[in-house]
Parts: structure tokens; C-alpha cells; sequence
């Protein structure tokens, strides 16, 4: 099976990263760029050491550049070792690709990172972390063809002869238990109280989407989820970025405001819980604290902002300033048609 044709075709709206070959780039063409020794569309040296940085998409680009390139794709086993699968990939990955590239690393795979890959199996992941038992990052949020004891299996997997993970994210799989969590934090060798005070930096709500940088491990929880306090269900409890000013410890007598997302409404601007009086409605449905909807652009119409992560679903019409949310704009459509249909 060829990886690069069967992802890439697949995700033509997304770029490869190239060198610039416009004129007006200022680094000259591709040509001139690859040029070593005056043998034109050589790959000058550089190339091959930045391989390994690569994301996984345009690794895979590499194969379609130049023979050369192609060969240091296939033979060199430096850039497999740290495999990071998000979009535009993860949609499209299967079992047999995942299989395939994985067995790049030649059995010396460290991080198997897998964004919302929704189909990948627990087969398939137990298969790989046999073949690669020095895994010691294993990130699968939101693999919703994962399940608990799929997820528990390959962990029991990577712990054997005294291997420890570094770092395990789960969030998004469906269905785990108090049981299934307790399980996991003894093979990571956690026990609850520790998982309780491990973590060197604070959770934020705001910012739990976002992907850790792989070097950035000591300063990440060793397991992505928690017993909430409130609660006591499994999820991932989230701190509070105003742990001194906190209103809601304040007005409560609250030793503590952390909890997860159902238990503390939090802004997803800036993270912070928020009281019934301060609660802001955006249009994505989205809650907001009032310093933070009063900073962004409101519709024309309604007046409600987006938050930062669903600003790209406004619609801005040519020559007029602001913009109008898409409930907005569907409801004057919904209008004009039903005037259209009387007239």
C-alpha cells in the first residue's frame, strides 16, 4: 500500500510545506534553492536533517519531491520515532496505514500521537504497542474507536519490565469508569493522591485542546484525566487561572475551585470559572465571562461574539464593516425566500 498516495490524494486542501518558488520570495526558486555543488535539483544537505522535524503530512509530501528525498524517507528510521497523526490525516487513517507507518521505527517507536484518529481500533493499537514497547507517550483524545479495556490492555502492554508511560491522554474515549481509570493510574504507577498533586502546571480550560509539544512532557500531567471533587466521575478537572481572586471561591467559602466542565461553567476565552451574574452567551453557544465578550467583535445583528475558536464560521459581506453571525444570516435567507414565495 503506498501511504503517501492514499493520504495525501485524500487531503488535497492542505498543502504540502515547500520552499517558496514565486520570484518574489526573495530566496529564489525551488531550483536554485536544492541547488549543491552545481547539480541542479540536487537537495542541498539542510533538507535531510529537517526530516526528522517534520509534521507527518509533509513527511509523507517528501516522497513525491525527488528520488532522494524519497530514500531518506523510506530508509531512515529517525523520523518514525515521534508519529503524530492530526488533520488533515486523521479522519482518513485506518488500521492498515497507522500498521504501515508505524512499522517505519522498526520496533523503536517512543510517541504515538493519534488527534481524534476515529478509526483506529483496539486491535490495531495493541498490535502496535507490541511491536514498539519503548512507547513512553501515548496521546489518543477523542479515538472514538477505542474503548476502556482496549486502552487498558496497551498499557498493560508498555508497562511490562519496568517500562513507564510518561505521559497518557484519554480524554474523549467513551464509556471510562472509575474502575477503568484506577486501573490505569496502577500501571502507571499513580495512585489517586498523587495524580491529585502531580500536575506541575495548572490545567486550564482554555487550553486543553491544545496539543502539548512533545519535548514538553515533565511539564504535562502524567494522565490528561482526574476524579473531579464535586462530582467524583471521572473527567479532566480543570484549575482555575484566578486562584487568589477567584469569585466563586469567594462568595462560596471554597477551598478549592477546580472541577470538571459539567460541575464550574468556565469562560473559553480565558478559562476561568464563572458566576450565574458574569455568564455571557456567544453564538457558538459557547460561554463567556463579561470581561471577555465585551473585548470581541459582536454580529451586526444580534449582538452576540464568537469565541476565537469558531470565529471562522462568520460571515462578512463586501463593503460593509463588522460582520453577521451565521444564525443571523440564516434567518434573513429563511426571510427573503418566504418573501420570494409570496410575491
Amino acid at each position: 500500500m503506498e501511504i503517501s498516495q492514499t493520504l495525501l490524494d485524500e487531503s488535497k486542501h492542505k498543502e504540502a510545506i515547500l520552499p517558496s518558488s514565486s520570484p518574489s520570495s526573495g530566496s529564489g526558486s525551488i531550483m536554485e534553492f536544492t541547488a549543491q555543488e552545481g547539480k541542479q535539483g540536487e537537495p542541498h544537505e539542510a533538507l535531510f536533517l529537517v526530516l526528522a522535524y517534520l509534521p507527518l503530512f509533509e513527511l509523507l509530501s517528501m516522497n513525491k519531491v525527488c528520488m532522494s528525498l524519497r530514500d531518506a524517507v523510506k530508509n531512515d528510521v529517525l523520523p518514525w520515532l515521534n508519529i503524530v497523526v492530526q488533520r488533515p490525516l486523521n479522519y482518513r487513517l485506518t488500521d492498515e496505514i497507522l500498521m504501515e507507518i508505524t512499522a517505519k521505527a522498526n520496533g523503536k517507536l517512543t510517541t504515538l500521537a493519534l488527534i481524534n484518529c476515529v478509526k483506529i481500533t483496539d486491535d490495531a493499537l495493541q498490535r502496535i504497542v507490541e511491536r514498539n514497547p519503548l512507547i513512553d507517550k501515548l496521546y489518543i483524545p477523542a479515538c472514538t474507536g477505542l474503548t476502556p479495556e482496549g486502552v487498558i490492555r496497551a498499557v498493560k502492554t508498555l508497562s511490562k519490565n519496568g517500562h513507564k508511560l510518561k505521559n497518557l491522554w484519554i480524554n474523549g474515549i467513551y464509556n471510562i469508569k472509575r474502575e477503568h481509570f484506577e486501573t490505569l493510574c496502577s500501571y502507571l504507577q499513580l495512585n489517586l493522591a498523587q495524580q491529585e498533586q502531580q500536575q506541575p502546571k495548572p490545567l486550564l480550560f482554555n487550553n486543553y485542546q491544545k496539543f502539548p509539544a512533545l519535548g514538553d512532557s515533565k511539564n504535562q500531567p502524567v494522565i490528561d484525566m482526574g476524579v473531579c471533587p464535586r462530582c467524583k466521575e471521572v473527567s479532566m478537572v480543570f484549575d482555575c487561572p484566578r486562584k487568589k481572586t477567584c469569585k466563586l471561591k469567594i462568595e462560596r467559602l471554597l477551598t478549592d475551585c477546580r472541577g470538571c466542565k459539567l460541575c464550574i461553567p468556565r469562560c473559553q476565552e480565558c478559562g476561568r470559572c464563572v458566576v450565574s451574574d458574569e455568564v455571557e452567551e456567544a453564538v457558538c453557544a459557547d460561554i463567556l465571562c463579561s470581561d471577555c465578550w465585551l473585548q470581541l467583535p459582536k454580529c451586526n445583528l444580534c449582538n452576540k461574539p464568537y469565541c476565537k475558536q469558531h470565529a471562522n464560521e462568520k460571515f462578512c459581506s463586501s463593503g460593509s464593516a463588522g460582520f453577521v453571525c451565521d444564525a443571523c444570516q440564516a434567518k434573513f435567507l429563511g426571510k427573503m425566500c418566504y418573501y420570494h414565495i409570496e410575491d
